[in-house]
């Protein structure tokens, strides 16, 4: 780009709240604080950390805690880089629209729709996953039947107004936030033998260093844990995109960003801490029931795998609900930015994108359908080629605010409520570190994570190929004139 960005007040750029009530205005601020509170804290929370954390410690032992650490410690520094930006300029495109004024049109174009074809295809992958636990209480409907049923639902929540998401997530990430703190408790009381009525011959501190130490596979483990829990932590960066529709965005991105440590913190490794206490890495039962229902059964509660099965369902309802919201309004921050079909930044009444929406949710319904009909071709590319966005996500986050950081000083350095730890020297190396383990995944074929990696190379090569191609015919356009002074795009960019 060759104008110089410049922000915006909180609201009144491209994607953020507006109030008149007539369609096409703009988002609105339907959300409440407590909505964003939640989501924030319920989105570190996704079902990958209650069905995927089994195969980390199976292949990591009690080593997978400095997996989940240093994975947890980089969504902090990102989070941190993303709040910095987010709060001095809250915008429902986020990530996408800082990497817009940041780095150019090419990298906000690039990374949104990477961004949006990612949780697209978690739609899919979630509404399964949601069928085949409905299919299993109530097999007269099949699991075809449960993801059609579960996807219109949630649709609906959404194109009703921004405060039922809202308020469908508050209840969603309620249900898992009382879930893993009640497992912390009720884990702890059992460690440490105190759990009224529950003798574990299991359960003790001594697993942490038993059955072949605290690294029983080597140094090298822990990377390799890194690789099987890194998507687990996707979702972190929701709340910064919801903030745009909130009442006070610049203190929900504020609040999300400061408490991103202890979330981390609790959820992740504490709930690993006890499941890895209960019960040795290497018991079969962990790999067989998955590791929570595994340490729940190991205290001999009634209905365990039920009870589980219910909070993961409620983590993936909570993730499609979330998944539907993300990826419309990404897409809606793209048809402002003139980076996607104008449809998409129209709105209703209640502020509502529901093309965008519509549009999504149709790819989610074309990905179910890949999934049954063929799951180990077109479903496996789709879900392998959107793999790594994450990490791309990440790393583009690094490179817009080394420049954003910049920006905001030179113009608006009153904004800059949050700032990035020892800038820029830690957002460098949080960018090597990104870069390290995408390299470190290219060596991995037991997990397949070459293949994640390459596909997922492939497909952001295409989206950048687009950009580029559609960059050079915008410049070939000639530029509407107006007072003889020819008008950029973007209502934020101010011309040098």
């Amino acid at each position: 780009m060759t104008s110089q960005p410049t922000l915006s007040k909180a609201g009144s750029g491209h994607g953020g709240p507006h109030g008149s009530g007539e369609p096409g205005s703009g988002l609105q601020a339907g959300l409440k604080n407590r909505h964003l509170t939640m989501i924030a804290i319920g989105g570190v929370i996704g079902a990958g950390l209650f069905v995927g954390s089994s195969s980390g410690i199976a292949t990591t032992g009690p080593g997978i805690l400095l997996s989940y650490a240093l994975v947890g410690t980089l969504v902090v520094l990102v989070m941190r880089m993303l709040g910095e930006m987010s709060a001095a300029n809250p915008t429902s495109g986020s990530f996408s629209a800082h990497a817009d004024r940041a780095l150019g049109r090419w990298a906000g174009f690039s990374i949104g729709w990477l961004y949006w074809f990612f949780w697209v295809v978690v739609l899919a992958v979630e509404a399964t996953a949601g069928a085949t636990i409905l299919e299993g209480w109530i097999p007269a409907v099949p699991q075809w039947g449960w993801a059609l049923i579960v996807m219109v639902v949630l649709t609906a929540t959404n194109l009703v107004s921004v405060g039922s998401y809202g308020e469908f997530e508050f209840w969603f990430a309620g249900i898992k936030v009382v879930a893993i703190g009640a497992f912390i408790v009720v884990g702890g009381l059992a460690i440490f033998g105190v759990l009224p009525g529950v003798d574990s011959d299991k359960a003790g501190v001594s697993n942490l260093t038993g059955h072949g130490g605290f690294l029983p596979h080597g140094p090298g483990a822990i990377l390799t844990g890194v690789l099987l829990v890194v998507f687990s932590f996707m979702g972190s960066e929701i709340a910064t995109l919801a903030a745009g529709e909130s009442e006070d965005p610049q203190r929900a991105v504020t609040k999300s960003t400061n408490s991103i440590i202890w979330r981390i913190a609790v959820f992740y490794l504490g709930s690993i801490l006890v499941v890895i206490c209960l019960l040795p890495w290497n018991d079969p039962s962990i790999k067989e029931k998955g590791s929570y229902v595994a340490a729940l059964d190991s205290l001999g509660i009634a209905h365990a795998g039920q009870i589980m099965n219910f909070i993961v369902l409620t983590s993936v309802l909570s993730c499609l609900n979330s998944g539907l919201y993300t990826a419309s309004r990404m897409a809606f921050s793209l048809g402002e930015r003139g980076d996607a079909p104008k449809a998409f930044a129209r709105t209703t009444s209640r502020g509502v994108p529901m093309a965008a929406i519509v549009v999504s949710v149709v790819f989610g319904f074309v990905a179910v359908f890949f999934n049954y009909k063929f799951p180990d071709s077109v479903f496996l590319f789709l879900v392998n080629s959107s793999g790594a966005v994450a990490l791309f996500v990440w790393l583009v986050i690094c490179f817009s605010q080394l420049r954003m950081r910049r920006i905001i000083q030179a113009e608006a350095p009153e904004k800059l409520v949050v700032k990035m730890w020892l800038y820029p020297y830690l957002t460098w190396a949080t960018a090597g570190l990104i870069v390290f383990v995408l390299a470190y995944m290219l060596t991995d074929t037991e997990h397949d994570g070459r293949e994640t990696v390459l596909l997922s190379l492939l497909v952001a090569a295409v989206v950048l190929a687009i950009a580029f191609v559609k960059e050079g015919l915008r410049k070939r356009k000639p530029q509407p004139v107006t007072d003889g002074v020819k008008q950029d795009r973007d209502p934020t960019v101010t011309p040098r």
